[in-house]
């Protein structure tokens, strides 16, 4: 059985939207970012980014991993190019071409979009949006994020999806690594393509069920 380590509230959310995608079973190991914690390696913590528990799995002590059938893999977008070419189906690549495409968005979503994106969600979750600091950073990944979102918009003028027409998994990781930029609403307005093509991702039941699963974790704590 596929084993995903990390909470929903990370980015672990793309492989556990991932495997419900695919319709197959796995256990989820809640572990915790240790910032969130003030003493992660108390005798009590919680199983978090910095227990020896967790490190003997990533050594570098990031979530997620998971592990299938023996093997580790630590990187949440290759994560899921590795599940969508194990278990096959209409969120892999059909030939070898579609998966070259598949792989390039999701390195493109790694380097062109995400490094921005995170800069959002880390100032959110750092309740820095309000500050002066903090709306510098937000105008500064906003602007960072102009180029690629006007890249992927004119792509999605074509398609209803960025590979094949259909929703692969190069539409789930690129969905997830926007999904952290979606806060700043008017960044979006300029986008009509960018924002169909999330609200049909967004719509799936699966990534319906992973969002079911955040809300779950969060009013557990």
């Amino acid at each position: 059985m596929l084993t995903i380590y990390g909470v929903y509230r990370s980015r672990a959310s793309r492989n556990y939207w991932m495997a419900e995608e695919l319709g197959i079973p796995f256990q989820s190991v809640p572990v915790i970012q240790a910032r969130r914690l003030a003493d992660p390696l108390a005798a009590d913590a919680p199983l978090n980014t910095k227990s020896a528990a967790f490190l003997a799995v990533n050594p570098m002590g990031l979530i997620p991993a998971i592990e299938d059938d023996g093997l580790v893999l630590s990187e949440s977008l290759a994560n899921n190019l590795y599940l969508a070419r194990k278990h096959g189906g209409p969120l892999s690549g059909a030939n070898v071409r579609e998966e070259g495409e598949m792989t390039v968005w999701t390195l493109w979503a790694a380097t062109e979009v995400e490094p921005h994106s995170v800069r959002i969600v880390l100032t959110y979750d750092n309740g820095r949006e309000t500050t002066p600091e903090g709306q510098a950073v937000l105008t500064a990944a906003v602007q960072g994020l102009e180029k690629p979102l006007a890249r992927l918009n004119t792509h999605l003028q074509a398609a209803n999806y960025v590979v094949g027409n259909r929703f692969t998994v190069a539409d789930l990781n690129l969905a997830e690594v926007i999904r952290y930029a979606m806060s700043e609403t008017y960044l979006f307005e300029k986008y009509s393509f960018v924002n169909s093509w999330l609200a049909r991702c967004h719509a799936r039941p699966a990534f319906e069920r992973m969002m079911a699963g955040r809300s779950r974790e969060a009013a557990a704590v």
